[in-house]
């Protein structure tokens, strides 16, 4: 599967940070019967590629991202762990030179025109606007669309459920990332119908 081919499954992309492993199954879950297939798992946690593993292997129509990749380190460890695509806030030259021999295709984040180009320069046509709201939001993603009218954009950061429908409405948002869909008073309340309820809202906001 290809990136475009991912971004496209869902409108909303929950960005997850896992702190418990107790917590992924159910999380994951959750997600899943509200129609959210996608997911990006943050790796801001000890567990967290473990975390993509154990749900991997329970739940194996999740498309499952590892965040926060960094480093070609991150990356390798990440395809290793069942992840299927990786995520990540930045681009740096050692980790696109690992993201074209990687076995999972790579969302590398960009904030300027300048890291567009670049971005494209090295074969990456779907980029991450981070943080998007921070950037500019819907304001930015309408001035890259004419010099960039080849490139589809994942905005993250910043992004509201009330504000998530104005941005999938650009040409060239393909999805949006947010955390809003497995906030932490939910998971620790342990609250999965709720997630379920806001993943339902999330799958609506394509009618």
């Amino acid at each position: 599967m290809t990136i475009g081919d991912i971004l496209r499954k869902v409108p909303v992309m929950p960005v997850i940070t896992i702190e418990q492993l107790d917590q992924a199954l159910p999380i994951a879950e959750a997600l899943l019967a509200g129609g959210i297939s996608v997911m990006e798992i943050t790796l801001r946690s000890a567990i967290a590629l473990e975390a993509i593993a154990l749900i991997q292997s329970t739940f194996p129509e999740a498309v499952l991202g590892a965040g926060t990749v960094t480093t070609a380190e991150n990356l390798q460890r990440a395809a290793g762990s069942g992840a299927q695509f990786a995520v990540s806030p930045g681009l740096t030259d050692e980790l696109a030179a690992a993201a074209l021999t990687s076995t999972i295709p790579l969302l590398p984040g960009v904030m300027t025109p300048t890291e567009v180009m670049r971005a494209r320069a090295m074969g990456f046509e779907y980029l991450k606007l981070f943080p998007a709201e921070a950037a500019g939001g819907i304001s930015m993603l309408q001035s890259l669309a004419g010099p960039f009218q080849d490139i589809r954009f994942c905005p993250t950061g910043g992004i509201r459920p009330e504000t998530a429908s104005a941005y999938l409405k650009q040409p060239n948002v393909v999805c949006v990332g947010g955390s809003w869909l497995t906030p932490r008073g939910l998971v620790e309340r342990q609250d999965w119908a709720a997630i379920t309820r806001l993943a339902q809202e999330a799958m609506r906001l394509w009618d």
